[in-house]
C-alpha cells in the first residue's frame, strides 16, 4: 500500500460479512465466522511488519470502519475506525455488493481488482462508470509494480 499525495499511509478496514454475504455486526474475533479470523491474521501479520505501507484494522463491521460516529458509539479504539480509505471485503461475492453500494447509493468512484493470483485481475462491471475502470487499472498497476519491486526481497 502507499500514501496518498498528503503522505498519508492508507487506513484500510478489514471489513466483515457472514456466510451469507450480509455484513455482520461484528468488531471481534468470532471462531464461527471465517472472515473474522482472517482479519485478525491480516491484522497481526502488520503488527509483524510482514504487511507494510498503511494501517490496518480488523475485524470491522462497515459502519465503524467509515462512521468516525458509530465507532464512539460502540467504544472502538483504532486508528482506522471511522477513518478508513480503503475497505477490504473477504471474498468476491462480498466486495461486488459494497463496491455496487457505493456507486449506486452513495455515488463513489470505485476501484475493482482481485488479490491472489500470479498479477492483480482488474475487475469491473459493465455498469462502471469510466472513472472506476481507470481507477482499476491504476490500482492493478501499482500492485504489480510493488509486487515486482518486491520480487527480490527475502522474508527472514
Amino acid at each position: 500500500m502507499r500514501g496518498s499525495a498528503n503522505s498519508q499511509p492508507p487506513s484500510a478496514a478489514f471489513t466483515v460479512f457472514s456466510e451469507t454475504g450480509l455484513s455482520a455486526a461484528m468488531e471481534t474475533v468470532n471462531p464461527k465466522v471465517l472472515s473474522t479470523i482472517d482479519a485478525a491474521a491480516l491484522c497481526k501479520m502488520a503488527d509483524r511488519g510482514q504487511i507494510v505501507g498503511g494501517i490496518l484494522d480488523g475485524p470491522l463491521a462497515l459502519d465503524n470502519a467509515i462512521s468516525m460516529e458509530a465507532a464512539n458509539v460502540k467504544k472502538i479504539v483504532s486508528p482506522v475506525a471511522g477513518r478508513a480509505n480503503v475497505l477490504v471485503a473477504p471474498d468476491l461475492e462480498a466486495g461486488n455488493m459494497l463496491a455496487k453500494s457505493l456507486s449506486f447509493l452513495a455515488g463513489a468512484d470505485c476501484a475493482g481488482i482481485v488479490l491472489g493470483a500470479r498479477i492483480p485481475i482488474i475487475l469491473t462491471s459493465r455498469a462502471d462508470s469510466l472513472v472506476t475502470r481507470y481507477a482499476s487499472c491504476a490500482v492493478a498497476a501499482l500492485v504489480a509494480a510493488a509486487r515486482r519491486a518486491s520480487a527480490g526481497a527475502v522474508l527472514v
